[in-house]
């Protein structure tokens, strides 16, 4: 399939080279347009506030419905899709240039029928169609636009394109409105081959997704996979800066915080510690070393993110990412989930380390939580724009005529300046000041001639100075949707705060929270919305099914909850939604869990995440969550499903550590509790051994054998020929396999009397390449001879005892290994 589209995009790239060309930046954006005057749009019925700021575009837009891909279909149009989502910097150049451009805006309501999708509010939606760009190896972002048929099927797409071509580097890089006439005429005059083109990536999109977990991989559940993934992050770690990146490209561009990296790193430490307490063997000195290289790394990047400028140190809470390695400029938008997973590392570092750093952060950051992003309801609201009056980042930053008028006090000023790095260059686009601490506290504080007291409480003071003048400036956009698994980490946050500093608001806010979403976002049957907005007469305010993070994230903070407060109802209600998890979302055939429920709105291709990015993926966390409710319930049908989930991305996880740290987290989790209770598990698996016959590898194999000649001659010697039939849909290893977990067939021979030699041949077996491993192995199917030489004592002609060793596959699933037995007389 790969090699089709290649040619594919080869025949893309001369009929429409436009499209691969159409990701070039916009210099300068210009300012954002009032629009409320302009008549309004079918988004004005929306509840998402990212739809509502498309509310008033000239576009005919459609919310994703049933009625705008009819529409295509009656008039024999072509879909745009617009995803996007209120926070998102490029999102809003490309409506300013484009969405609000009455020329653009009829080119597209006369060629188009024109869908508009907020991420946020249906991460199904934009999983698919990401997928389908990176199928297509365009990169990908957001605001992501994509052409598809009638049908919904992906036929090309790109991110943000600037309205009118622009030459780059000699080459013309088109803008929107030739993209919109080039598919145009496509549809017009070659609609076949753009149904044909559709078609290639739906499939290629559908094979991508369905790779992602293909059956279960015979890999051992051991620490080994743990110390993988620490391995591989500590090779990504930025020795100099902290945080994690590529050591090959000098850390260049974007660096994101990546709490699943912490939180498996935050474990680990607590690991080796406990390990160091309990024996005084050589492993010691070793397992002391790796506890504290692992906290150097960990303290390393909480203190230089602490310090830098992705942090708001005027008001408290995290930016989304840093634009490059020094942590000093970030992308300036403000999202929950970034805050409460940080709230959550942060409190767990202080626990460690008593670090007054991590108390005010943790502190600061709730502050900002409650001040700007919690509800009268006690839901969390989603984000915070990075955009303000036009410009990126315009609320956060100071001139230095801004700074001296805010304080007018030479000695303060020079203080705020030196400490916040305002006495040196501007850092933001040549003229403006973003601040950051250029030095711990401890080493400001002795080259001012203070104490790090004294001088925390002057720049507290100081500080407020600042964030008082900043307060008038016009405000970035609040996203008030309020979605269930964000809420979750944030109630996470909250618990592990009030838990570590023993404070009763931060647990009482969890409450509260919890409460809220138990009550207006769930069913009556228990099940989960995704997303809570109320509007006057737009009907019920929760809409849109939960999907998998929802479950698993509000899961997280419940069990987070319980462990804050031992309130028993917060496990309960942890249960029952892990209850319904597995049992809406479960895969059935296989293992894991898809990240939409069964009877969720079907798209063109179904998910199961496997990725854990800046948030968990659903599976890992989902993994986590069971093995904790295993420890706290002592519930084996949590430990049973944790168990054949842990096995299910066992596969992934070795082949890529770092895709799945937290999945790792979970595995870790499940050893330590093993190792508490190993005779529960052991008689678990002999159960599982001496079960019914049908779940094991030997049930699946016939096998036959005879010896030639029948009874062996003076010399000694027999050839015995073993046939092996396997069921259809089923396989066994070859011997050998190629692949390390793998348990190959394997055949023993042995007589009453000791036999002098025995060399058996196997045949090599078909070959099937693994793409989540990236190996070449060998299995067994249907009809196989093995062949074995046996050279017996003199006088002995007793019978032959063979005894053959499979593990039998199919594509979803293995079976216990199994012994068949059977006798030559």
């Amino acid at each position: 399939m790969r090699q089709r589209l290649g040619k594919q995009r080869a025949f893309w790239s001369i009929s429409l080279t436009l499209l691969f060309l159409g990701c070039a930046r916009a210099a300068d954006a210009p300012p954002a347009k009032d629009a409320p005057s302009r008549p309004a749009n079918r988004l004005a019925q929306e509840s998402s506030p990212y739809l509502l700021q498309h509310a008033h575009n000239p576009v005919d837009w459609y919310p994703w419905c049933p009625e705008a891909f009819a529409k295509a279909k009656k008039e024999g149009k072509l879909v745009f899709l617009s995803i996007g989502y209120s926070s998102c910097h490029w999102c809003h150049v490309m409506e300013r240039e484009s969405f609000e451009s009455a020329e653009v805006a009829k080119l597209m309501n006369d060629w188009f029928v024109c869908i508009k999708v907020d991420r946020e509010e249906r991460p199904d939606i934009d999983n698919i169609y990401m997928t389908a760009l990176h199928v297509l190896e365009i990169h990908g972002g957001w605001p992501l636009s994509m052409f598809l048929t009638a049908e919904a099927k992906p036929i090309i797409g790109g991110t943000y394109w600037p309205p009118d071509d622009r030459v780059i580097e000699g080459e013309t890089a088109p803008g929107f409105k030739s993209v919109l006439k080039s598919m145009h005429e496509w549809q017009t005059t070659k609609a076949k081959r753009l149904q044909d083109q559709a078609d290639k990536v739906a499939t290629a999109t559908n094979a991508a997704l369905a790779d992602i977990v293909r059956g279960t991989a015979l890999i051992e559940l051991n620490r080994s996979l743990v110390r993988n993934a620490v391995v591989e992050i500590n090779n990504e770690f930025d020795r100099e800066y902290g945080g994690f990146g590529s050591a090959q490209k000098r850390f260049r561009g974007p660096k994101f915080p990546m709490p699943p990296y912490l939180g498996l790193l935050a474990d680990e430490i607590l690991h080796y510690q406990k390990e160091i307490a309990n024996e005084s063997t050589k492993l010691s000195a070793l397992r002391t070393y790796m506890s504290k290289l692992i906290s150097e790394e960990l303290d390393s990047t909480l203190d230089h993110m602490a310090r830098g400028g992705i942090y708001d140190q005027l008001g408290g809470g995290f930016h989304r990412y840093s634009t490059e390695r020094t942590w000093t400029v970030p992308h300036f938008e403000k999202m929950l989930y970034d805050n409460a997973q940080l709230t959550e590392v942060y409190a767990r570092a202080f626990e460690r380390t008593k670090s007054s750093l991590y108390r005010r952060i943790v502190q600061e950051t709730l502050a900002f939580i409650a001040r700007e992003m919690t509800s009268p309801d006690g839901g969390f609201y989603s984000a915070l724009d990075a955009d303000s009056s036009g410009s990126e980042g315009l609320f956060y930053v100071w001139t230095d005529q801004e700074l001296q008028e805010a304080i007018p006090d030479k000695a303060d000023l020079a203080l705020v300046k030196k400490v916040y790095g305002a006495d040196r260059e501007p850092n933001f686009e040549s003229k403006y000041h973003i601040p950051v601490r250029v030095k711990p506290l401890e080493e400001a504080a002795k080259e001012s001639n203070l104490t790090e007291e004294q001088l925390e409480s002057r720049l507290t003071s100081l500080r407020q100075k600042l964030f008082e003048r900043r307060a008038q400036r016009p405000r970035p956009f609040l996203d008030t949707k309020i979605l269930t698994g964000w809420n979750g980490q944030m109630i996470a946050g909250y618990a592990v705060a009030g838990r570590v500093f023993g404070e009763p608001k931060y647990l009482e806010t969890a409450a509260k929270s919890a409460d809220f979403i138990l009550k207006n976002l769930r069913s009556p049957d228990g099940r989960l919305y995704r997303t809570y907005n109320a509007r006057p007469a737009q009907g019920n305010p929760a809409r849109v099914l939960g999907y998998l993070d929802d479950y698993a994230f509000l899961t997280h903070g419940l069990l987070c909850l319980h462990d804050a407060t031992r309130e028993p109802r917060w496990l309960n209600e942890a249960k029952a939604l892990t209850d319904t998890m597995a049992k809406d979302f479960g895969d059935k055939e296989s293992s894991g869990f898809f990240y939409t429920s069964a009877d969720h709105e079907k798209l063109f291709a179904r998910t199961k995440d496997q990725q854990d990015n800046v948030q968990p993926s659903g599976n890992s966390m989902a993994a986590r969550n069971l093995v904790r409710l295993w420890t706290r319930t002592q519930d084996t049908i949590y430990r049973d499903l944790a168990l054949r989930t842990l096995k299910t991305f066992a596969g992934p996880l070795k082949a890529n550590p770092t895709s799945l740290p937290t999945m790792a987290e979970a595995l870790a989790l499940y050893l330590d509790e093993q190792d508490k209770h190993p005779q529960k598990v052991q008689e678990k698996k002999e159960t599982q051994v001496k079960g019914a016959d049908a779940n094991q590898s030997e049930s699946k194999v016939k096998i036959t054998a005879k010896a030639e000649p029948a009874k062996p001659g003076a010399d000694g010697k027999q050839v015995v020929t073993l046939t092996l039939e396997i069921d259809k849909g089923w396989h066994t290893y070859a011997n050998p396999s190629g692949l390390e977990d793998a348990i190959p067939t394997k055949v023993t021979i042995d007589s009453k009397n000791k036999l002098k030699e025995v060399k058996v041949e196997y045949p090599e077996g078909k070959a099937v390449k693994d793409e989540v491993l990236k190996v070449t192995y060998r299995v067994y199917e249907d009809k196989v001879t093995i062949t074995a030489t046996v050279q017996r004592a003199v006088g002995d002609t007793g019978p032959l005892e063979v005894s053959v060793e499979v593990q039998a596959c199919n594509d979803t699933s293995c079976l216990q290994p199994g012994t068949k037995k059977i006798k030559i007389e």
